[in-house]
């Protein structure tokens, strides 16, 4: 059995005059099952090992049907989120025998020191919770936001988080992960593409935002420098209407501001019907020849090929519906100034034209542009020393 599920016996003393297991007893046992799952893990004394406690802040249990003496309740444990000095528990309890969902719960707990002050969460209880099998490279898993993100985390120094595009995952930052050291390069995928959670649930810009903020607490990061690709730019702006104390700079690469036109909303529907209906290798076929500049290797069109196959309809979906329900972010650009920000276009790009990305420096105050000749809607991949050396100069100033 996984060590975060945990088995337990009714006994008849935790039971009503009814013979039911009584609510007193089922708050007992939802923290029985989290110590014994401690004790399968890092252990019991955890938190005590820091100076820590685990406070409860908020509770919320559903019973959904009766347990008696004699049944044996399977809980299950799930971190639906993990910020720095805080963290949320979902458990639920099942019926052995059958299967019945008997109750779920959800627990908010905050650490806190022996003067009740909140301290961060004990970071071998977080790895705990969040080991999940990630077969490349450099990519973990960690919880944030209710959905367990795949994430590429390298390298020491400020931060830097890269924002992909859709239907993509975080390699087309490949040759930038690589390269440019000094500096703390984060590149998740975003819910419902690549290795990470596709929840078929509505999806937005401010879910996405709201992800990455979460992402940025779990690893201690108070600021970085947002770099947004095509929709990974949309997101960036979401980002700064929320969170703009927290960005210390931005790189958007093939992105637009304004908002979609109705002719835009409807191709949106009708590109998440045809992904219902005939599944994520047929959007990668409609979309490659619109994606990358003519004459591109053979190797890297089959690279983009298979990623944008791979990725979940569900995350298709979501993604298309979040983009058609984005808001107009042309009045944010002029309040930027301040930011140093770098902007990038291909030259040959069919998506998103140079016009339209380069409208966005044309707003920023102090904003540069480049135009990168040869390159269509993937500059990173297609031309990946210009932009890299694009992006370090921008750094050069940051840092």
């Amino acid at each position: 059995m996984a060590a975060l599920e945990i088995d337990l016996t009714v006994y008849p003393d935790e039971c009503d005059a009814y013979g039911h297991l009584n609510q007193a007893s089922f708050l007992a046992l939802f923290e029985r099952a989290r110590w014994e799952m401690l004790a399968r893990g890092p252990g019991m004394d955890v938190f005590t090992r820091h100076g820590a406690w685990p406070a409860v802040r908020k509770a919320a249990i559903d019973y959904h049907a009766a347990a008696y003496p004699g049944d044996v309740l399977r809980f299950h444990q799930t971190l639906t989120h993990h910020g720095r000095t805080s963290f949320t528990l979902r458990q639920t309890a099942r019926r052995v025998r059958d299967d019945a969902l008997i109750a779920t719960a959800e627990f908010v707990f905050v650490c806190i020191n022996r003067d009740g002050r909140p301290i961060p969460v004990p970071p071998e209880f977080g790895e705990f919770l969040n080991a999940r099998p990630a077969p490349r490279g450099h990519l973990r898993r960690l919880t944030v936001n209710g959905v367990s993100l795949a994430v590429d985390a390298r390298g020491d120094g400020p931060a830097l988080l890269f924002i992909h595009g859709y239907p993509f995952d975080h390699t087309i930052w490949e040759p930038q992960l690589e390269t440019l050291e000094g500096w703390r390069r984060i590149a998740p995928d975003l819910r419902g593409m690549g290795q990470s959670d596709a929840p078929d649930l509505g999806y937005s810009m401010a879910t996405y935002a709201a992800d990455l903020a979460a992402l940025l607490d779990t690893l201690g990061v108070e600021r970085a420098v947002l770099c947004g690709l095509s929709m990974g730019g949309y997101v960036v702006f979401e980002f700064l209407r929320r969170w703009r104390e927290r960005v210390a700079g931005l790189v958007l690469i093939s992105t637009r501001a304004s908002a979609d036109t109705a002719d835009g909303r409807r191709a949106r529907d009708a590109a998440a019907g045809q992904a219902r209906d005939a599944g994520a290798k047929e959007i990668a076929n409609e979309m490659l020849p619109k994606l990358l500049a003519a004459g591109a290797p053979g190797p890297l069109v089959e690279r983009v090929r298979a990623m944008m196959a791979a990725t979940p309809v569900a995350g298709i979906v979501g993604a298309l519906g979040a983009m058609r329900d984005r808001p107009d972010s042309t009045p944010l650009l002029a309040t930027l100034a301040g930011i140093p920000t770098l902007v990038i276009a291909g030259a040959d790009d069919h998506l998103i034209s140079v016009s339209q990305t380069s409208a966005i420096a044309d707003a920023i105050p102090g904003a540069r542009l480049v135009v990168v000749p040869g390159a269509a809607h993937l500059p990173t991949l297609e031309a990946p020393s210009v932009v890299t050396d694009a992006i370090r100069t921008l750094l050069a100033g940051i840092a």
